[in-house]
């Protein structure tokens, strides 16, 4: 395997669940370095398309990259290019989908993988590591509009940064790493960049911090997910694709999530029983009166999680959950 791309969670799951087949349409909604795209481009052949979003143009020069054969035979055999990117928001997904597939385009199944890609973490230039010290930016998107972490650190009054850790990192040492931060930056010291940023931290809270399955974090780590959750207004976006994806499947269509913290699988859950409830009355009405028609069908109420091989494997996958519906 090469151990430069970004190794998947859940590979053979997702596959399986999304129901991938030949001439089969899919919607890869954070497509990275393209490990599920490979996936689906090879069970939909030989003519199955897969479209994928991201709103980092860096992920988006690697995937093309990567999955250049398969265009490259649907040209030879004259048929239309199986792989499409598309830099935006999966968000938009619907609009996105439409002006690469047409106006009346559906997909057989939707994926949205919310990690990180290990180029993320492990290479420079995105700025949301403690593992090497560069300008604390985070941004998926480089040329989005929207502040940089640094900008939010450095321009946040205390309480409200200590609420963002708090509410998007779980950090239950909020108020004394917002107090250090306010400190810090009260000193006359800016603070521009991951290392100033972690040291900062560490000093608040101590060397080392504990999970609550007794397993030992960097200090920072729930600091830096609360900044990075905020830059990318990431629940926002997630809250607003979950909304957008039963309408962009056909009858039958799967919708496919994988979420890495409680934050994001709490909105996933919670929207996908919405989405396939019957009744959304308060409890107690003697019948219902708000006619909800129910969109979607819960596959699995249990998370699928990654068994003791794959996290073995790749330990970044351990607390990956896997939620699968169907579009009625």
């Amino acid at each position: 395997m090469d151990t430069s791309w970004h190794r998947p969670a859940l590979l053979a799951e997702v596959v399986g669940q999304l129901g991938a087949r030949p001439g089969g349409w899919y919607v890869d909604g954070t497509v990275g370095d393209g490990g599920h795209t490979q996936a689906l481009l090879r069970a939909s052949a030989p003519d199955g398309r897969v479209l994928g979003i991201d709103r980092d143009p860096r992920s988006l020069v690697r995937a093309t990259a990567r999955l250049l054969p398969f265009n490259n035979k649907a040209t030879k055999a004259g048929t239309p290019a199986r792989f499409t990117p598309a830099r935006g928001s999966y968000a938009a997904m619907t609009e996105l989908t439409r002006q690469a597939w047409g106006n009346d385009a559906q997909a057989d199944g939707i994926l949205l993988d919310l990690g990180l890609a290990s180029r993320q973490v492990d290479a420079p230039g995105f700025g949301g590591s403690w593992q090497r010290d560069e300008a604390l930016d985070m941004r998926f998107d480089p040329d989005a509009p929207g502040p940089t972490a640094a900008e939010l650190v450095n321009t946040w009054p205390e309480a409200q940064l200590a609420s963002v850790l708090a509410e998007l990192g779980e950090e239950p040492r909020a108020r004394a790493i917002a107090r250090a931060i306010a400190r810090a930056i009260a000193r006359q010291r800016p603070i521009a960049t991951t290392g100033q940023l972690a040291a900062v931290v560490s000093r608040a809270v101590g060397q080392g911090a504990s999970h609550r399955s007794g397993r030992r974090i960097h200090p920072a780590t729930r600091t830096f997910q609360a900044l990075r959750l905020a830059v990318n207004s990431e629940l926002e976006q997630l809250t607003a694709g979950l909304t957008a994806a039963p309408e962009l499947l056909k009858s039958g269509g799967r919708l496919a999530v994988i979420s890495y913290h409680s934050l994001e699988d709490r909105i996933v859950k919670q929207a996908l029983a919405t989405a396939a409830a019957t009744c959304l009355c308060p409890p107690g009405l003697p019948m219902c009166v708000c006619r909800h028609q129910p969109t979607l069908r819960l596959v699995n109420r249990r998370v699928i999680r990654p068994d003791a091989a794959e996290t073995a494997a790749n330990p970044r996958v351990r607390s990956a959950k896997l939620r699968v519906a169907e579009r009625l």
